[in-house]
């Protein structure tokens, strides 16, 4: 099914596809794997129309597998410690036969499960003799969706040939960027570099070792390398180009990032589950502003909302009702400001606070506390008010203790002159714990 992947692999044998734990795994290494992995599926009842969990993360033998089961025409389910409470309803939901489970040092158990496949959806998908994937996105209201994807629809822009380049695995191999990132880096005849943390100290020390050349990554890590001045306790001088995305890139964030890199071109990526990644260019290092589309996607601004149509959309949710208009078109609940060809994220319109009929978006909160001295992190949220509708809410992370009387007079001090008065948070709250989640996205 995808033997002009296998095809290109077989061009370059002795050059490395992997790094892991400082060891590196050849492409001609990862041909025979692959060819190993399919028969060991095929020994398990595990061929085409099969649905089938991997459970674990970047390791050379997990890519292996998981290439030879798409190859083999099933769908596959990828599984990783950051739905680890999760898992057995999302293999219900996927209707899993199967579960390929690894541990951390890369030995596998096999386990069957008797599940027939009902769902309409994969059913198709399986007649047409086609490969899948199964992901899981929460959605504006937390509840999992199970997004299905025809893989060969997928994965087809990956035929031309880019750039290859050394890449850290930084998104995980269940999330939309984190597949993304394998096809792209092998398809491209790249390397991937394998982390077993993903701590500002444990990325750059790898970036160090392995001359890492690209760290795809969100802004909440970006925000904690900075904090963490790992920067430069570390050989960075490999590293061409951060992309980031997931979230929305807080404007100080991004302007340190520059400084403290300058060599570094930072480019924003912009994706969705239901629909892949598509081709982004930001306008500059320094800059807010993106252009994104590419062969195959299609966008239009309706009342400041971006909205998206492409052809490697998925078939639709296992567990819901599909998002997609009778034309295609997916309202993808971000609003953006316009430049010409050019946009700005501005925030989830979910996440978005109505004071008194007055919009606010929690980024714009959030970056100017951060530039408060002694604060580490920030969310911003909203909550019920009865006399505004709602009222800004700021949950604030200290770098030092210190009493919240005292702080909270700080920010209405600082805020004043920055922000218009419905914007200066009405309630803080400090923590102590971290405010994001194991995906490093801000949890709001």
């Amino acid at each position: 099914m995808f033997g002009w992947l296998l095809d290109r692999f077989a061009t370059v044998p002795a050059k490395p596809a992997m790094v892991w734990r400082d060891e590196e795994y050849s492409y001609g290494w990862l041909v025979e794997r692959i060819a190993h992995w399919k028969a060991v599926a095929a020994s398990r009842s595990c061929g085409p129309g099969s649905v089938v969990a991997i459970e674990g993360d970047y390791s050379p033998e997990v890519c292996a597998l998981f290439l030879a089961l798409a190859d083999q025409r099933a769908v596959v389910v990828p599984l990783t410690s950051a739905v680890e409470a999760s898992k057995p309803t999302f293999c219900a939901i996927a209707e899993v036969h199967a579960i390929f489970r690894f541990d951390p040092d890369g030995r596998w158990t096999f386990v069957r499960r008797d599940n027939e496949v009902a769902h309409p959806l994969t059913r198709s998908l399986i007649d047409a003799g086609r490969p899948g994937l199964v992901l899981f996105s929460s959605g504006s209201t937390g509840q999992p969706k199970a997004v299905l994807h025809d893989l060969t629809r997928l994965l087809e822009k990956f035929r031309v040939v880019r750039h290859a380049r050394r890449t850290i695995t930084f998104l995980l191999l269940d999330h939309i960027g984190g597949i993304n990132t394998l096809f792209s880096v092998l398809s491209n005849l790249g390397t991937i570099v394998s982390v077993a943390a993903r701590d500002p100290d444990s990325v750059c020390r790898a970036i160090e070792r392995h001359r890492v050349e690209l760290l795809p990554t969100t802004p909440t890590f970006l925000n904690l390398l900075l904090l963490s001045e790992a920067c430069r306790r570390y050989d960075l001088s490999s590293l061409t180009l951060i992309t980031y995305g997931t979230e929305v890139m807080p404007p100080t964030t991004l302007q340190r990032l520059h400084g403290l890199l300058p060599q570094v071109t930072l480019s924003q990526t912009y994706g969705l589950s239901e629909l892949g990644i598509l081709r982004a260019k930001s306008k500059g290092n320094d800059s807010l502003f993106v252009k994104i589309g590419g062969e195959g996607f299609e966008t239009k601004i309706v009342d400041n909302t971006l909205w998206i149509r492409a052809t490697s959309a998925m078939l639709g949710y296992l567990n819901a009702p599909s998002p997609f208009d009778a034309e295609g078109w997916m309202n993808t609940g971000d609003e953006v400001e316009v430049d010409g060809e050019y946009i700005r994220f501005l925030g989830r319109r979910s996440e978005v606070i109505n004071v008194g009929g007055e919009k606010v978006y929690p980024i714009e909160i959030e970056d100017v506390l951060m530039e408060m001295p002694n604060v580490r992190d920030v969310t911003v949220h909203g909550q019920p008010n009865p006399l505004t509708g709602q009222m800004v809410v700021a949950r604030v992370q200290l770098k030092s203790p210190e009493p919240l009387v005292e702080f909270r007079n700080r920010v209405r001090e600082f805020c004043r002159g920055r922000l218009t008065k419905y914007k200066i948070p009405a309630k803080i709250e400090l923590v102590t714990g971290d405010q994001h989640s194991e995906r490093f996205k801000r949890t709001r």
